[in-house]
């Protein structure tokens, strides 16, 4: 799947996106996984309630399953104005 990062998590990450290959059934267990990689990963994910996630482009929770999700997106809450 595709993960994309928005935001400081990009900055944190230092990527834009990476492709990955996981066996996390939710968004939690991925989000755990790629915090076991590196400092940098487990820095950006160290504070839950201050990131949103999508599914394929619609927003969830940290505990939706990702059976049969192509793209994953993490981002900082936004504000309108």
């Amino acid at each position: 799947m595709d993960v994309l990062y928005f935001a400081w998590v990009r900055e944190r990450i230092g990527l834009p996106k990476e492709r990955i290959e996981t066996g996390a059934t939710t968004v939690a267990e991925l989000v755990a996984e790629l915090s076991a990689r590196e400092e940098r990963y487990a820095l950006a994910f160290s504070d839950l309630t201050a990131l949103r996630v999508a599914l394929d482009q619609e927003l969830a929770d940290f505990d939706a399953a990702l059976d049969g999700v192509r793209e994953v997106a993490f981002f900082p809450p936004m504000t309108g104005g």
